[in-house]
């Protein structure tokens, strides 16, 4: 049996945001929902069954609201019982959430973000076939709880689907089954029993192994190649041989004379030879199988030891390692028995997150994550490398939920983290084996979890009584792969001492009952502290700090109006700042935080002085010292006060004297003193260099008394006038009076540069003194000038002004 899951993103009314706009491989999401569909239908197939059976499930309408996950299982197990497939039992699944401490059956999406728990129960309805959920810390009485509410609700469905399939459903193909001949079990018994006693009793899985596939090698050779002969049955076919002959000679007339009726025919018998018995190798090896299981449950129950000598609640021998690759941020190597994992941790920034694209997340980045491998080379075998396979996904979302509860937040902990665990080497439970050495690893890399935790998986002999035992379910604490193959029950438990983060129940029967459950979950849970006892004997212990080797991340809160300012246009200023100081990244977000990831300090401090110059908040009247000018322009300078932070020193407010152009005293690369005079609306500065300087008058207004116009601000104040002496136009033979000799102001109609005439740089011409000095402006000037002097400008003729 197959089954596939496939999410149709125009059930949203969206799609797909990658390059290819059309659904193709399985993404992991749609995997974990294919593992709950097949999960709880498997053990409903009846043995014998051989036809090639697919289940499709597509999700063609979504509502927003309600997860596809649940009603996808309800909704194969329908298909299935609809149809001609001879399944046993109709099962549905549900989801169960815990809402301000109350259990809710299949909540919405919005419900479930303020959920304590997120359990998926499937069955029938009376036995629990499958449970998976991840809580936070939730002790296993809830739980319990909350498998009790989901049951009832299935029950629930399953009765009308019961109803359903008896109006509609179709005929089963009983016919089909094809179960192994009776025989064929005591056949291999008798092959195999003595030796398969002894192959079990071999504590080290590969030469365990090794033994049974010998052993079933010679079942298959004898069974299906050369024949099985009954032990008994030579001795017996004497014994009728002797019998014959005996009535032969009884029954022996003899004639007198010599004569012998022609009618009368004497045939002597001749031995009948054995037929052997050949049998098919599919019944062969599945009776196999189901023998060896016998065996091993036989000495579980009968003798109180299982394969590796151990008693059912003994836990294989733990050892782990930190720090064992010196590159990598954080690497545990953590050993339970025959099973292994190496744990890597490596941390990022929000560039190393990873991205998920579904119907129920849309576009979300996931900052922690888990990738369990399993290599052939951990099981000894050879095989093909690729994609993870389902139960490689399946296995590491286990772990990653597990490890999810005590991760620190992202304001404590702005780090983006990634766990690898590698299986070296398995022997059962390898997934809870990926959350011990992925706690460790965390430990190791400097990761402020909130506490340690462990998992453990348990098993479960149901039927004990035929095997020499009281009926009492027998569970087993931290099976190997034997058992899980030949058990009942797979049960996965991840937390601490006081509650569960994690969990996952394969049942390969009919279904458990709640009591079972309530059994194994109160053993996994002292499993798990003697686990959670055994990590404290690490060696080398944790180093609980940061590599040397890890990004440093800074976080900085700035006013939300000031990210653009971070980012500029197109994005030009933020690529400035990462080439200028050499940081790895500078992530901004709409709320006003700020990541800033460097590889060293000394770079992440120099962009951290200037976003935070770019951001600050200057206040009028701020003296800025040494500022290096940065450009130059036909209006003023552009003097840098921070790095990053520039302002415009107009033209008028670089010198108490009137200058032509900026170029004449100041050049690019210049340092100045500045005062903030002005903060515009905008945020942009303007900068004095005037109001620093030792002669300036305090009398004299600032650059906000000036009018706007350019023209204007590039005048000096009407206070500092030149004395220069007018007078009227003389008439014919008048002599002119002392009165009309006079000395005026004239602010209004000419307007005179106050320059120093013996300084370098104001020093006049030849030409301009003349100008200055002369007595008379003719009336036709005064006509030209007549609108600009009313604002106190008069035009030279070589146009200064």
């Amino acid at each position: 049996m197959s089954v596939n899951y496939q999410e149709r993103l125009s059930a949203a009314g969206r799609t797909s945001g990658g390059f290819f706009k059309r659904e193709g491989r399985a993404k992991d999401h749609e995997v974990l929902i294919c593992r709950l569909i097949d999960r709880p239908l498997r053990p409903t197939m009846p043995k014998g069954f051989y036809y090639e059976t697919q289940v499709l499930s597509w999700v063609f309408s979504y509502d927003g609201l309600h997860s596809p996950d649940c009603l996808a299982v309800t909704a194969a197990g329908i298909a299935v019982a609809l149809s001609e497939v001879p399944n046993t039992k109709t099962i549905a699944g549900v989801r169960i959430g815990l809402i301000d401490d109350k259990f809710v059956v299949n909540p919405t999406t919005r419900e479930m973000e303020s959920s304590e728990l997120d359990l998926i129960i499937a069955g029938t309805d009376s036995a629990i076939l499958m449970i998976e959920g991840y809580c936070n810390f939730l002790p296993e009485e809830r739980l319990l709880q909350a498998v009790e509410i989901g049951q009832a609700a299935i029950r629930q469905i399953c009765h009308e689907v019961e109803t359903l399939v008896k109006k509609r459903g179709k005929p089963k193909m009983i016919e089909a089954i094809k179960l192994p001949p009776a025989e064929l079990y005591r056949h291999v018994e008798d092959i195999s029993g003595d030796e398969l006693v002894k192959a079990l009793q071999i504590r080290s899985k590969i030469p365990r192994r090794k033994a049974l596939s010998a052993l079933e090698d010679k079942v298959l050779t004898i069974l299906t190649e050369q024949g099985y002969v009954f032990k008994d049955e030579s001795s017996g076919a004497a014994e009728g041989i002797a019998d014959v002959y005996e009535d032969e000679d009884e029954d022996e007339v003899v004639v007198p004379d010599g004569e012998v009726d022609e009618g009368d025919v004497h045939i002597k018998p001749i031995p009948r030879k054995p037929v052997p018995l050949l049998f098919s190798e599919v019944d062969v090896k599945l009776v196999f199988k189901e023998v060896t299981s016998k065996f091993l449950r036989k000495r579980i129950v009968e003798g109180g030891k299982r394969s590796d000598g151990r008693s059912p609640l003994e836990i294989r021998p733990i050892n782990s390692q930190c720090g064992i690759l010196p590159r990598a941020h954080g690497s545990a190597l953590f050993t339970r028995g025959e099973t292994q994992s190496l744990a890597v941790v490596t941390l990022g920034d929000k560039q190393m997150a990873q991205r998920i694209d579904n119907l129920v997340d849309t576009e979300e980045l996931k900052s922690f994550y888990l990738q369990y491998s399993f290599p052939p080379s951990c099981v000894g075998e050879v095989g093909r490398m690729g994609a993870p396979s389902r139960r490689e996904v399946g296995h590491g979302m286990l772990a990653e939920r597990a490890l999810e509860p005590i991760l620190p937040s992202e304001e404590d902990f702005p780090y983006t983290v990634r766990v690898e665990s590698t299986i070296t080497e398995s022997n059962g439970s390898s997934s809870m084996a990926s959350v011990c050495g992925g706690c460790l690893a965390l430990l190791d890399a400097g990761v402020p979890i909130k506490c340690s935790v462990a998992g453990i998986a348990m098993g479960l002999v149901l039927e004990t009584k035929e095997f020499g035992g009281d009926g009492t379910p027998l569970i087993l604490s931290d099976i190997s792969g034997s058992e899980d193959a030949s058990g009942d029950m797979d049960f996965k438990v991840a937390g601490d001492e006081s509650g569960i983060t994690a969990f996952q129940m394969d049942i390969k029967i009919g279904g458990i009952t709640l009591p079972v459950m309530e059994q194994a979950l109160h053993q996994a849970r002292d499993g798990r502290k003697h686990v959670l006892s055994e990590m404290l004997k690490c060696s080398p212990p944790p180093a609980k700090k940061l590599s040397p080797y890890a990004p440093l991340i800074h976080v900085m809160k700035v006013k939300p109006e000031k990210v653009n300012l971070i980012i500029g246009t197109g994005g030009k200023k933020v690529k400035s700042i990462i080439e200028e100081t050499g940081v790895d990244a500078i992530d901004t977000q709409d709320d006003g935080i700020v990541k800033i990831t460097a590889k060293d300090l000394s770079s992440l401090e120099k962009s951290k002085a200037i976003i935070a110059n770019l951001t600050m908040v200057p206040t009028v009247g701020d003296i800025y010292r040494n500022c290096e000018i940065k450009s130059i322009a036909p209006y003023g300078v552009f003097v840098e006060i921070a790095p990053g932070r520039e302002g415009l020193c107009h033209i008028s407010e670089l010198s108490p004297n009137w200058l032509a152009k900026a170029e004449d005293i100041f050049k690019v690369g210049d340092h100045i003193d500045v005062k903030l005079i002005e903060v515009n609306e905008k945020g942009q500065l303007r900068l004095s260099h005037r109001a620093l300087l030792p002669d300036q008058n305090p009398d004299q207004p600032t650059g906000k008394q000036q009018t706007s116009s350019s023209t204007k601000e590039n005048m000096p104040p009407q206070e500092k006038l030149i004395n220069i002496s007018t007078r009227k136009p003389l008439r014919k033979n008048e002599e002119p009076s002392e009165e009309s000799k006079v000395d005026k102001n004239l602010p209004k109609k000419v307007v005179a540069p106050l320059m120093d005439l013996t300084s370098e740089q104001g020093r006049l011409t030849g030409k301009n003194q003349a100008k200055v000095n002369e007595p008379y402006i003719s009336k036709d000037r005064q006509k030209k000038s007549g609108n600009k002097a009313s604002t106190g400008m008069v035009a030279s003729k070589d146009g200064a002004s």
